[in-house]
């Protein structure tokens, strides 16, 4: 399969390598698309825009197994939905590829591999998280975390608050969560409606378009084209509907009776259960934006971990591959080890088990939603209706970011407490990243590794000072 890196199309006298890129490549078998989504999902590093472009290069234009138009419309779809949209993309694309199973594989291996190496650390960290030298590194990561979702505010900021309605729906997204503690839940809910009544007078104020820009051609013929008909699978049948919809809600209600018949209502995976359902269908504007509901019930309702261990697990999920929101996997292995969910003598099985019930969870609806809306959306090529409540949602979504940020900055500055000492060194470390961010656009991976030997080098030359 060959590499096309000419802007035009080859013409009669192109050499060898452009004529070849002006054919549409091979069928591609299910073996070989399964070889790449298992690659995937050990280098999809970089967050979703980074996971986006990630399959854009080798997608759209190495391999050509689809168009660019195709790609964003499947893009701006996911990018409606709740959930990690660079999983649900990939989902997408297999689907329509190689049907059911081919969606199911190339979601499932978006998230396994990241599953199991956080299954991996977050016993590492649980186990010798007080060994000094470990302790050092997370003294220098958390400040960069900081920096991080502060950065992360200002990323959706700059696309998201593109007029004075929305920089004050995200301004009273701040002061409703900030000053009045409102749930998460509650402040989609109101932007939504916000955004659903507000385009009716306002239009223009809430549709802001997708962002992605328009498509770019050149990069050859794809397999799956402009032009290419929709394959019979992916075509709308309300009995495939109601047979998706069937599937996903009986996976669903089964596993939770095996939680209830194993543990009771009460129960510690019961409630994860219950509670990460409820996270997945929140997930608007990405993983960012579901962390404060995520904080709100783990740490301060159900008490799975604390604070400080909320910001390693952030941490910890920005070194790993796959979606952000599989913080929720560390999450749940520290509840289940610390609630003993299979005994004194069972902390790492249970711990595994807690993570595994969390991200099936999690991740069940978005595989709904992909199988059940893509034949919605390979009906129709056009522009996608209905994103004045997401844009509104989106901007809300800038001001729970940012107070994330402050709670985040809260716990590292006063690790006692505002009544304690102020961290100067972990200040200094969250500027330098801060910095290293927005001035130089320094990698996420560069960043966590340079501030991690800074926190390992100050511990170990001021006697261990811990954060």
């Amino acid at each position: 399969m060959s590499t096309t890196t000419s802007p035009t199309p080859a013409s009669p006298a192109a050499p060898a390598g452009q004529a070849q890129a002006a054919q549409p490549p091979a069928a591609v078998s299910f073996a070989e698309a399964f070889r790449f989504w298992l690659k995937l999902g050990f280098i999809s590093f970089g967050g979703p825009a980074g996971q986006i472009a990630i399959m854009h290069t080798e997608l759209v234009e190495r391999r050509r197994w689809i168009s660019e138009n195709r790609f964003l419309h499947a893009l701006n779809y996911c990018m409606l939905l709740p959930g990690p949209e660079a999983q649900q993309l990939a989902t997408y694309i297999g689907w329509l590829m190689h049907r059911t199973a081919g969606g199911i594989v190339a979601g499932a291996l978006f998230v396994l591999p990241s599953l199991f190496i956080l299954i991996a650390l977050s016993w590492i960290y649980l186990r010798f998280g007080n060994v000094p030298v470990v302790a050092g590194l997370f003294y220098g990561i958390k400040p960069a975390v900081t920096a991080l979702v502060l950065h992360a505010a200002h990323r959706v900021g700059t696309r998201a608050l593109k007029n004075g309605w929305m920089w004050a729906i995200a301004a009273a997204a701040f002061l409703a969560i900030f000053a009045l503690d409102t749930p998460f839940p509650a402040i989609v809910l109101a932007a939504g409606l916000i955004g659903h009544f507000g385009a009716r007078r306002w239009p223009k104020v809430f549709a802001l378009g997708g962002g992605h820009g328009s498509a770019k051609a050149g990069y050859g013929p794809a397999l799956i084209d402009d032009d290419t008909p929709t394959p019979a699978h992916a075509r709308f049948s309300r009995r495939q509907l109601m047979r998706i919809l069937a599937v996903g809600l009986g996976l669903w209600a089964l596993a939770m009776a095996g939680l209830v018949a194993a543990q009771g209502v009460q129960g510690t995976l019961t409630q994860m259960g219950w509670f990460f359902t409820k996270a997945a269908l929140l997930t608007f504007g990405g993983a960012y934006a579901v962390l404060p509901y995520v904080y709100q019930g783990a740490v301060e309702h159900y008490q799975w971990l604390s604070g400080p261990q909320m910001i390693d697990g952030l941490a910890l999920g920005e070194t790993t591959p796959g979606p952000l929101i599989m913080v929720v996997a560390f999450v749940g292995f520290v509840g289940g080890w610390l609630r003993q969910v299979l005994g004194p003598d069972a902390l790492l099985l249970g711990g595994a088990l807690a993570a595994t019930v969390v991200t099936f969870f999690t991740f069940l609806p978005s595989f709904v939603f992909i199988l059940a809306g893509g034949p919605v959306v390979e009906a129709t090529h056009g522009k996608l209706g209905f994103t004045a409540p997401l844009s509104a949602i989106t901007a809300a979504v800038v001001g729970v970011i940012l107070n994330l940020a402050l709670f985040f900055a809260y716990h590292v500055l006063w690790p006692q407490g505002f009544s304690g000492r102020f961290d100067a060194v972990s200040a200094l470390i969250a500027v330098a990243a801060a910095v290293a961010l927005f001035r130089f656009k320094v990698g996420v991976m560069p960043l966590l590794a340079a501030c991690a030997v800074v926190g390992l080098v100050v511990t170990m030359a001021l006697g261990g000072v811990r954060a």
